[in-house]
């Protein structure tokens, strides 16, 4: 959406930068979860960090409850930044906006769809877990994709090609601008 003068918002990097050391999560994340998680460098193993989280819905949720709020908090004040610099539009790119109780950032949402397996060989090719360990992540984690869909106000199929996924893409946001149009 870039290339609609769009700026974007990408939770995970944001949440990335809630893990580092001297952050309030970091010193969180270590107490809560041993020295054992932390790298050489001193930062978050978080290659160490999901295997405990992800095998304990109370650890994850633990987690969650430590990263999540940190986080929210963060975006918060880059859309602030964003708006005073002017941005008209900002795509806020968060796969667990619900699940983390996000969407108050966001004026509408959109998500997108596929299968399950899918996601999970995508996520592997991106990431290099497994994709057995990915589908188990997605179980464990993320809401299902029929209450994502019934939570949003447009949303978008991605199983077919890069080109198809652009097209839908590119039409919804179309669609937006002409209702934000008829409503000023």
């Amino acid at each position: 959406m870039q290339e609609q003068g769009a700026e974007i918002l990408n939770a995970d990097l944001v949440g990335h930068q809630v893990y580092e050391p001297g952050r309030p999560a970091y010193d969180d994340i270590v107490a809560e979860f041993g020295s054992d998680v932390v790298a050489e460098d001193g930062t978050i193993d978080r290659k160490k960090l999901g295997p405990i989280v992800f095998a304990d819905p109370a650890k994850l949720a633990r987690l969650n409850a430590i990263t999540h709020p940190r986080i929210k908090e963060m975006m918060r004040e880059k859309l602030a930044e964003m708006a005073a610099r002017g941005a008209e539009f900002v795509v806020l790119e968060a796969a667990l906006l619900f699940d983390a109780k996000w969407e108050d950032l966001a004026d509408e949402v959109w998500c997108t769809t596929v299968d399950a397996h899918t996601a999970a060989e995508r996520a592997s090719e991106r990431s290099g877990i497994p994709v057995e360990q990915v589908l188990e992540r997605i179980q464990k984690a993320q809401m299902a994709s029929n209450e994502r869909i019934k939570r949003s106000d447009v949303v978008i199929d991605t199983s077919g090609t890069m080109d198809d996924t652009q097209r839908r893409t590119l039409q919804a946001w179309g669609e937006m601008q002409r209702r934000l149009a008829k409503s000023q």
